[in-house]
């Protein structure tokens, strides 16, 4: 008897004709002989409304008390699909993160899993129950409720896959049927892959690409769990999996860029003409490392007369937070001033075909320069290349990049 570990996203479980449609499958898979662990998602949008919420009464608001409104959403939804599955003839119960006891750390809406006590789900599968777990949630050693950061369940799933030596681990989406070369919504011809590694699928997460979060697919890679994405409209079809690097390699030798992603969750900042001497970068980047926010690019220019420029890049919705913390270290150290950008856009391509092929960079810049988008940044990595470019030209350039190294079908 196997263990089989489903994700369903929030648009997968958008209405209760959905849910129903979940609950069967859920049914049909359980009829095969397997245990079943679920985890759910919030229904589709309802997040969206709980930030709102929060936001009309307190803008940013009270991080402890945001997790406390947000992780509601998973708690309705899981609730709901336990009782459709119980309508169905099936027995099955659900469980909140601080009831399975999903121990986290204390950083609100971006907390890492520190531990998970797995007897509860152990006892009820061991009892023939179809086990619900509301993801995205968790709780820290205070009792605090905590989440798991946008696209929390996908982690919730993938660590209890883990804890749990789960034999697979089926992410289904609403919106996609796979992990695709690019946004089939920007480009027409964007392929599906059939296999991804670890490592390309991080870059891309963390990149832009929406198919998974970024931390799970790093959990995934730490603890070998395969990743099978999946479409719920067709619950039994292929979609992509995202495995060891030898594994994805083995039907992949020729390509050498798996995709391009783009990301306009993305921020520049600069701080002007700051004294050129050893201390003044962690003087600016532990107050904002700090407050929880991931710096991406770091550019210094060449120090003039000693003094430099600084510019990096931080998520768009940590701009405000991280352009105040700028403000007050440009007048600590009494720098000429700040200057921000929140229009901009990264796109980036990536691939472990890089590591043996030379020129991908030149290819890359050349194909923009004929479309005229001017590149501010670039950060590249042993299998990625990355350009911040205005946001306007984000559609564009993806088209053009995935033109430009034949992705399509």
């Amino acid at each position: 008897m196997a263990l089989i570990v489903q994700k369903y996203g929030g648009t997968s479980l958008a209405n209760l004709d959905k849910i129903r449609q979940v609950a069967e499958h859920i049914i049909r898979t359980k009829k095969k002989g397997d245990d079943v662990l679920v985890v759910s998602s919030a229904m589709a949008g309802e997040t969206d409304r709980l930030i709102r919420l929060s936001r009309s009464i307190i803008d940013p608001p009270d991080e402890r008390e945001l997790d406390v409104v947000t992780s509601s959403g998973e708690q309705v939804s899981s609730g709901l699909l336990a009782m459709m599955i119980k309508s169905l003839g099936y027995d099955a119960v659900s469980f909140q993160g601080h009831q399975v006891r999903i121990i986290t750390d204390n950083a609100y809406s971006k907390a890492r899993i520190v531990k998970i006590d797995d007897e509860k789900i152990k006892k009820a599968l061991l009892n023939g129950k179809i086990v619900v777990v509301a993801g995205f949630q968790g709780v820290d050693e205070e009792g605090n409720v905590t989440t798991l950061g946008r696209g929390g369940s996908d982690l919730t799933a993938v660590s209890l896959a883990a804890v749990l030596k789960a034999d697979a681990c089926e992410l289904y989406k609403d919106d996609v049927d796979g992990v695709y070369t690019t946004d089939p919504g920007i480009c027409r011809n964007a392929r599906k892959l059939k296999k991804i590694s670890y490592d390309e699928m991080l870059e891309m997460a963390s990149l832009g690409s929406k198919v998974l979060q970024a931390r799970a697919v790093e959990f995934a890679k730490k603890f070998s769990v395969p990743i099978h994405v999946r479409p719920t409209a067709r619950p039994e079809a292929e979609g992509t999996w995202v495995v060891e690097e030898e594994e994805a390699m083995a039907e992949m030798e020729d390509i050498v860029i798996s995709g391009v992603t783009y990301d306009k969750n993305q921020a520049k900042i600069t701080i002007m003409q700051v004294p050129d001497r050893p201390g003044i970068a962690a003087k600016l980047f532990t107050p904002i490392g700090n407050e929880g926010i991931v710096v991406d690019m770091i550019v210094q220019n060449v120090s003039t007369e000693g003094y430099t420029d600084m510019t990096f890049t931080v998520p768009r919705t940590d701009f405000k937070k991280a352009l105040r913390i700028t403000g007050e270290v440009a007048k600590e150290l009494s720098a000429k001033g700040v200057t921000s950008n929140n229009h901009i856009a990264m796109v980036s391509l990536v691939g472990v075909g890089m590591k043996t092929h030379s020129g991908i960079a030149s290819r890359m810049f050349s194909a923009l320069a004929r479309e005229g988008i001017n590149i501010m940044m670039i950060s590249t990595s042993e299998i990625k290349v990355s350009c911040v470019i205005d946001e306007k030209y984000t559609e564009l350039a993806v088209r053009t990049l995935h033109d430009a190294f034949n992705l399509g079908e």
